[in-house]
């Protein structure tokens, strides 16, 4: 996470200059915005810079995708989330008697955290329908949370 180098003062200016980046239409412009961004914002976190620049190669896939798919991967906060209150309840316990006591708690901590997991991805039907039309599949039953892929026919 990038924006973990930013004072809080900075904190909108910056993620609004990082949004242009990664909101931008191709990788092109993704690339001019980011020269941007560097302009704007080296001599004060040029690790910031660093960090984009280095995993370039792994952001720029994405802006292959369409608009509305790239939004919902960017919907990453409950992965976040998740991921974080695994690692709390690991470090908080601390010593495991063995294997089978540690995926107990991780079990119970993703069933505990599936609770919290009630806001809808915005715009998801229409992510659904461009990820058939670039997966070449029919999906069904989405709505009940039970995703089904099928080839067309």
């Amino acid at each position: 996470n990038s924006v973990k180098y930013v004072s809080y003062k900075d904190l909108k200016l910056v993620t609004a200059d990082l949004k242009a980046v990664y909101s931008a239409i191709n990788e092109a412009e993704g690339l001019r915005e980011l020269q941007n961004f560097a302009k704007k914002w080296d001599e004060k976190y040029p690790v910031i810079f660093d960090i984009w620049q280095r995993n370039w190669s792994g952001i720029a896939p994405f802006f292959s995708f369409p608009e509305d798919i790239r939004k919902a991967i960017y919907t990453t906060n409950a992965i976040e989330s998740t991921n974080r209150q695994i690692r709390k309840i690991i470090k908080n316990k601390g010593v495991f008697p063995d294997d089978k006591s540690i995926q107990k708690i991780i079990f119970l901590a993703l069933t505990n955290a599936s609770k919290k997991w009630t806001m809808p991805i915005k715009n998801w039907a229409m992510a659904l329908n461009q990820f058939a039309i670039l997966c070449d599949t029919n999906l069904q039953n989405w709505a009940n949370g039970e995703i089904v892929l099928t080839q067309k026919i």
